[in-house]
Parts: structure tokens; sequence; C-alpha cells
């Protein structure tokens, strides 16, 4: 069966094509849901609110770009404002920031998905946001000050923090991998 089937069979309510969109779309989708939520259980909430608003509002996708992209941005929605009900502090950035060391590029290289993956999950909820919308999404700091209702000088700050911890987190498993 075509997307474009599957696609109409949702709108027209066939829950044997709700189906096979959910499975087509679903390990893709968790893996976005993840990346915005602080635990498994959270972003399997994430994810089912999603699928839920995608099967409510899939009459309204227009064909023009890909499906995907669409259910992708129905996620990432559906994860903002589930972290904007937590009422997300956003801290602003402070000149004493000690300054960190820099990370030899052949360390980024040794990490996986999955380390990646765990080691954005750790960042506080505003900076993996905003890490998330800008560095994985393509989201403009403008953009996502508008979306989590921000200053754009905010988003930025929030960005070069969750940069920071990354890379001290990265420099920290460097280490702990070159003493075992």
């Amino acid at each position: 069966m075509s997307e474009h089937q599957i696609i109409q069979g949702c709108i027209d309510g066939d829950v044997r094509c709700q189906r096979m969109l959910f499975d087509q779309y679903a390990g893709k989708m968790m893996m976005v849901c993840l990346r915005y939520a602080s635990d498994q259980m959270e972003a399997e909430d994430i994810l089912q609110n999603g699928f839920v608003k995608v099967f409510r509002h899939i009459g309204q996708f227009k064909y023009q770009g890909s499906f995907e992209g669409w259910v992708r941005k129905v996620m990432v929605n559906t994860a903002l404002k589930y972290c904007q009900r937590k009422r997300i502090r956003f801290d602003e950035l402070h000149p004493e920031m000690p300054h960190m060391p820099s990370v030899e590029p052949y360390v980024y290289s040794l990490l996986g998905e999955a380390d990646l993956l765990h080691l954005i999950r750790r960042l506080p909820e505003g900076y993996r946001l905003v890490f998330n919308l800008h560095v994985i999404e393509g989201y403009s700091h403008e953009e996502i000050a508008r979306m989590l209702d921000i200053k754009d000088s905010t988003s930025r700050s929030q960005l070069v923090k969750a940069r920071r911890m990354l890379q001290q987190a990265i420099t920290s498993l460097h280490k702990t991998t070159i003493a075992v």
C-alpha cells in the first residue's frame, strides 16, 4: 500500500491504515521524543499524544513536502507543549562561566548515537529544548524564542550553555575511557 493510500485510509478512519502508519513512523518519532523527554516513560507519553494529534489532524496534511517531516513537526510541537506544561526555567548566561577544555576532534567519532542521545537527555530541560530545536531541528533563535515565549538572547545563551555542558560531558567520558 502506498503512503498516499495509507494517509487516505487514516483520514477515512481505517484502523489497519492507522496501525501501518504507526508501525512505519513510531521508531523514528520515538527517537525525536527521547531527545525532548527526561526519560523513557515521558518519551512514550509524548509519542502517544503526538500520534493522537497526527490521526486527529491528518486531513490537514497538504502533500507539500514529506509526510515524515509533517509527522516530525507534530511530534516536536507535542514535545514542546508537554515541556511547557512543566514550566521550564530558562536561566540567563552568567559571565563567570568557566572556560571549558577543548576536545580533540577524534573524540567525537568515538561516540555512538546512543551515547550522544544519553548525553543530550542529561542536559537541563531548557538547554535540551534549545539544543534540539536549533542544532537538530534547524530552527533559528528567533523562531525558538517565539515557540518557547523567551527572548532570542535567552535562546542563544541556552545553546551556549548546552554546548559547554555537552563538551564537558564528552571530555569526562573521554578521560574515563582513557583511564580504563
